[in-house]
C-alpha cells in the first residue's frame, strides 16, 4: 500500500472509490478520510520499474530467504529435467 505522502510525491491521480467497498470505512477512519466519500489512486499510472521496486520492498520483510533458496533450487531442477526430456523428445522422433 502506498502511503498518503507517496501518494503526493509521485503525483498519483485520484478518483472517487467505490462507495459499496465494505473495506472503506475501515481504511478511511485508519487513515484519516472521509468515510462517506472514498477515494482510491491509480497506481498504473506510475513507471512499471518504479512500481516493482515500491511492491519488492513491501514484502522483502515477509520473504523467507531459506524457503525461497529451497524453490529456486527446485525450479532449476525442474528446468533441467524438462531441458532433459525436450532433448530425448528430439533424439526419438529422429529414430
Amino acid at each position: 500500500m502506498l502511503t498518503r505522502e507517496q501518494t503526493i510525491e509521485y503525483k498519483l491521480l485520484s478518483t472517487e472509490g467505490k462507495h459499496g467497498d465494505p473495506r472503506w470505512p475501515a481504511f478511511a477512519a485508519r487513515y484519516g478520510f472521509d468515510p462517506q466519500h472514498p477515494v482510491q489512486w491509480e497506481v498504473e499510472t506510475l513507471e512499471p520499474a518504479e512500481l516493482q521496486r515500491l511492491v519488492l520492498a513491501a514484502v522483502d520483510p515477509y520473504i523467507d530467504r531459506q524457503v525461497l533458496a529451497q524453490q529456486i533450487a527446485r525450479e532449476e531442477e525442474q528446468r533441467r529435467a524438462l531441458a532433459a526430456f525436450v532433448r530425448g523428445w528430439g533424439a526419438a522422433e529422429r529414430t
